[in-house]
């Protein structure tokens, strides 16, 4: 078995950050969000993955995960230079995949058990296609199924008027029958291949679609909230660990924080569970439950909580707590002490800021 992970999206919902990054490259606990899937196929025994990237974005997606080597698979990486769905997708895979059966990923779930438990299943069932499922109370923002005794009944991508709160969470196994309904329909409405349409095909000419709802969380890393939440179900599961981290007498320490080497902290209590990346420095702060501060980050007489900030960046003087922010490489937030006494912005497209 074979695994593509799709990473062509353009990540719109999540400008500016994605204006000089892939969205598959924000970290989660200091991670990569995609290294979290990575894992996932790993675990499940795959060891052949493609990524499936974009113009824009590939070359750091390229660079940032690399050949496969550091966790023994290997890695190729397919071009699908225009956004024409996830059916297509597929399709422009077919030189990687051959015939061989496969797990299709899309690059911005995540899940926190895995898949080594469905691919058991597909493997003893021999559907031609086995979906996974989640209970969602907003169906309509989702491909929505109908199952019956475990069965696809129907497949219809973002219903008006869902008949079903079960979505599609991004996680097929097809074997190469898919290739042959990918064949056989058209563009959709929006001038795309979707994947629902290939499985309805499945379905229609009688082929064994099966699907299960999965235990444990899931979450799509579409928008902020989603990356602020997926943050915090991750830091949930933390080990502490203060040992290589420079921690003086003034400083309080309190639950799961976990400090990367050369870390100082200075008359600042830590909250957790928190996790703070090599080189960082936090002098007079506060930081609270559920952040991640990358590598090189300094905070400085502030305090910040439920918030992601990414490598170099530097905040001091902030008299208010932040909260519920991310944060890109290399900012600098700062309150001046000079006059004339003003807000001073520089901010890039979509960027988004709240006073008080």
């Amino acid at each position: 078995m074979k695994a593509i992970i799709l990473c062509a999206g353009k990540g719109t919902r999540l400008r500016p950050l994605t204006h000089t990054s892939a969205k598959h490259l924000i970290p989660l606990a200091n991670k990569p969000a995609l290294e979290y899937g990575i894992e996932k196929i790993i675990e499940c025994g795959i060891e052949e993955v493609g990524i499936i990237i974009g113009e824009e974005t590939g070359e750091d997606i390229k660079m940032a995960i690399g050949d496969g080597k550091r966790w023994g698979i290997k890695i190729d990486y397919i071009l699908q230079s225009e956004p024409l769905g996830l059916a297509h997708a597929v399709k422009i895979a077919r030189p990687f995949l051959r015939d061989e059966t496969f797990l299709m990923f899309l690059g911005d779930n995540l899940l926190k058990n895995g898949v080594s438990l469905y691919r058991h299943k597909f493997e003893k069932n021999k559907p031609q296609a086995f979906i996974l499922l989640t209970k969602v109370e907003n169906p309509e923002q989702f491909g929505v199924a109908e199952i019956k005794d475990n069965k696809v009944i129907r497949l219809v991508e973002k219903p008006k008027i869902p008949e079903s709160d079960l979505a599609l969470i991004g996680v097929y196994f097809f074997d190469r029958t898919i290739h042959q309904a990918i064949d056989s329909i058209k563009p959709s409405a929006r001038g795309e291949l979707e994947i629902t349409d290939a499985i309805q095909w499945l379905v229609d000419n009688q082929y064994n679609v099966e699907a299960t709802i999965i235990d444990g969380w899931w979450k799509d890393t579409g928008k902020p909230e989603d990356i602020l939440e997926a943050n915090r179900l991750i830091l949930e599961d933390i080990i502490k660990d203060l040992e290589e981290a420079r921690v003086d007498s003034k400083s309080k320490i309190f639950g799961r924080v976990n400090l990367a080497k050369n870390v100082e902290i200075i008359n600042s209590t830590i909250m957790g569970p928190v996790v703070i990346g090599e080189g960082a420095r936090i002098i007079n702060s506060y930081i609270g439950p559920f952040t991640s501060l990358s590598d090189g980050v300094e905070v400085e007489n502030s305090e910040i909580e439920y918030s992601i900030v990414m490598s170099n960046t530097q905040i001091k003087n902030i008299k208010h707590r932040m909260q519920n922010c991310l944060i890109g490489k290399d900012v600098s937030i700062y309150r001046s002490n000079d006059m004339p006494v003003v807000y001073g912005f520089i901010l890039a497209d979509d960027s988004r800021v709240r006073l008080i």
